[in-house]
């Protein structure tokens, strides 16, 4: 009998063991899904296009970025230059939050928009120095689809703009690990310079061994990849290619007003030319004597 009693409280202090660990496991569950709803994915999609009469090299450039980007969509290109305010529907229609716009004017100017859509902010620069990756012809490779880690300069902690302008970057050249194209390895980095208030950008391969020696010991180095190119910001707007100035460049000249200062400056030599040479007649017919009575066609007449 009293065999049969211990038997019994045995199964009973079993059956509530197991009943508080299925409790336990479902308080459990319940905290990794709520973990699991809390935490944010990142959907960052870009929409990358130009305007009409971009020249080889900005098309080049455009062709690079689309391949190191692997979260860019490609559009065609905006016939119109001034009706900016289609891009964000756009955007809209090509499920993307961000947008790359590259303006050319006069077929050699190249501007830059960098835009999150539909509520801003977008920042317009002027791209100089432009060269592609076929250009330039380095060592540095790297795998189509990676994701590349982002390097900032600590000078654009310094200023409001250079921190708004590294929060547009890093959510526009940050490739997200859910991106449909991305592939699951990082071997390069994006550096963004800051000097002379204009942005530097680089691309270096990550290589983990020294190629001369591949049985050494790990040594991390950086071999630049391309393309490169420096942007000076122009201004940031409040809103998406549209609203209120938030900053504006104050340092910047435009391409066009330094040729017409050129042209001036050839005008200022021409003129200064031509006052030398009439300077040089009139000192000519000063120096000249008039005909004397005893001249030899007179005498002889």
């Amino acid at each position: 009998m009293t065999s049969i009693l211990k038997a019994q409280k045995a199964n009973a202090m079993k059956a509530d063991s197991k009943g508080k660990r299925k409790a336990d496991d479902m308080d459990v569950d319940q905290d990794i899904e709520v973990i699991a709803a809390k935490r944010k994915k990142n959907k960052q999609r870009v929409l990358l296009l130009s305007s009409r009469g971009i020249t080889h090299r900005m098309r080049h450039l455009m062709n690079d970025l689309e391949a190191l980007l692997p979260h860019v969509k490609k559009d065609s290109k905006l016939d119109s230059k001034s009706q900016l305010h289609l891009l964000p529907e756009l955007a809209d229609l090509n499920n993307c939050n961000n947008t790359l716009y590259f303006e050319a004017r006069r077929h050699e100017d190249l501007y830059l928009w960098a835009a999150k859509t539909p509520n801003g902010p977008s920042i317009k620069m002027h791209v100089q120095n432009v060269h592609t990756m076929d250009e330039l012809k380095m060592t540095g490779n790297c795998l189509k689809g990676s994701r590349g880690l982002l390097s900032f300069d600590k000078g654009f902690d310094d200023t409001e703009w250079g921190r708004l302008t590294k929060e547009v970057f890093t959510q526009i050249f940050g490739v997200p690990s859910t991106a449909r194209r991305a592939k699951p390895f990082i071997d390069h980095i994006l550096t963004f310079s800051l000097l002379d208030s204009k942005i530097w950008f680089r691309n270096f391969q990550i290589i983990e061994k020294d190629p001369l020696q591949p049985n050494g010991p790990p040594q991390t180095t950086l071999v630049e990849i391309g393309p490169r190119f420096v942007l000076t910001p122009i201004r940031i707007f409040e809103g998406a290619f549209s609203g209120a100035t938030v900053f504006s460049n104050p340092e910047f000249v435009s391409p066009s007003a330094v040729r017409s200062a050129l042209r001036r400056e050839k005008g200022h030599k021409y003129g200064q030319r031509k006052d030398a040479e009439e300077e040089g007649q009139r000192r000519k017919a000063m120096r000249m004597r008039g005909d004397d009575e005893l001249a030899v066609h007179k005498v002889f007449a």
